[in-house]
């Protein structure tokens, strides 16, 4: 099936790990041109180079996400390195879990407000596109986490207001023809993530998680991305303002 991302214009926060690259690389794997950025220099350079090497047209920096005037600067270049935005992505997390002050600020700074910044700085260059296409996009990856806790944790509210964030968002901005959409995963497992830690330091905790899950595994970092493309892709067309939970049917919630 073609998706239709042939040219367009991508930009990938947190892109150079797990679910991140993943879509960074389908992206690039669709003809799309693609902008990432990061905290860790060496691994954004990584990425770019190895894209390059695939033949995709690709830029990145390092950014701090927590910076929002930093972030902001960073998208405004990325469009103009990039000729203008036509989808953009928030994958960067704190991955700070727990109940604590530094916590919640961090994982306000970075899950929320840096989407909400990155939002913001792209919104001209996305509705520019949109009034050239007819289409423009944009994902937010959050996590079932939203809406399962069993204790306070600022990483749960915090993907939770991210989904607020993004309903509110693709209200507003239909008009524009800008689409605003949100991925939740559920358990991912990929070498050097989370998932991986707890099967070497927590197995029994690990076994469990797979026992909990009905498909009787853990996701990949692919099956996230194939669906966020997806609903970046002009093939999304009508679909905004939604919230897709792809976690193998672990959640017991029903979403009506």
């Amino acid at each position: 099936m073609d998706i239709r991302l042939k040219g367009k214009r991508a930009l990938v926060l947190g892109g150079t790990r797990g679910i991140g690259r993943a879509i960074v690389e389908t992206l690039a794997g669709e003809g799309a041109a693609v902008g990432l950025c990061a905290r860790t220099p060496a691994q954004v350079e990584e990425v770019v180079t190895a894209l390059k090497h695939a033949g995709a047209r690709a830029i990145g920096a390092a950014v701090d996400m927590g910076d929002h005037g930093a972030l902001a600067d960073w998208v405004a270049q990325a469009a103009r390195d990039l000729g203008g935005i036509d989808i953009l992505i928030s994958n960067a997390s704190a991955l700070v879990i727990g109940n604590t002050k530094e916590a919640w600020q961090s994982c306000l700074n970075i899950d929320v407000l840096g989407a909400a910044t990155a939002f913001e700085a792209a919104k001209p260059f996305l509705s520019e596109a949109a009034k050239a296409h007819d289409d423009a996009a944009a994902v937010f990856v959050s996590s079932v986490s939203a809406a399962e806790t069993e204790a306070p944790q600022a990483y749960g509210a915090m993907k939770a207001a991210l989904i607020h964030l993004a309903k509110g968002l693709a209200k507003e901005n239909a008009k524009h023809k800008i689409r605003v959409n949100v991925v939740s995963p559920g358990t991912i497992y990929f070498k050097g993530g989370v998932w991986e830690m707890i099967e070497q330091n927590m197995p029994d905790r690990y076994k469990g998680a797979l026992r909990r899950n009905p498909l009787g595994r853990m996701g990949s970092p692919q099956e996230i991305a194939d669906m966020t493309v997806f609903l970046a892709s002009p093939i999304s067309s009508f679909t905004t303002g939604a919230n897709v939970i792809v976690d193998g049917g672990i959640t017991g919630r029903v979403n009506f």
